[in-house]
């Protein structure tokens, strides 16, 4: 069985937007405005705490200071979230590289 998509590379695209790179080259631009409600989500509606995310290089997903993480296969769109809205997806593309042209 193959390995899920991970989180590989992200940007800021301000605000509450982020463009993510995952390892099957797929890019998603997800705006988490909505998602940021309720509980210790709240809490990353502080922009200083919110653009402080990282990849956790075990998971391979989004995660934040103050313990926050996020499903890597709801964010790569293969699951809708078990409970709360997911990120509105802006943008959805694969970018591919030379070897697979």
């Amino acid at each position: 069985m193959a390995q899920s998509a991970r989180i590989v590379a992200i940007s800021h695209l301000g605000d509450f937007k982020l463009r993510l790179t995952f390892s099957d080259h797929r890019v998603r631009d997800l705006d988490f405005d909505l998602t940021l409600q309720g509980g210790i989500f709240e809490e990353l509606r502080d922009p200083e705490l919110f653009n402080r995310v990282t990849i956790d290089e075990f998971t391979g997903t989004l995660c934040w200071p103050n313990g926050v993480d996020l499903d890597p296969d709801v964010l790569h769109g293969d699951f809708e979230p078990s409970h709360g809205p997911g990120p509105h997806v802006l943008a959805d593309s694969v970018v591919l590289n030379k070897s697979q042209e």
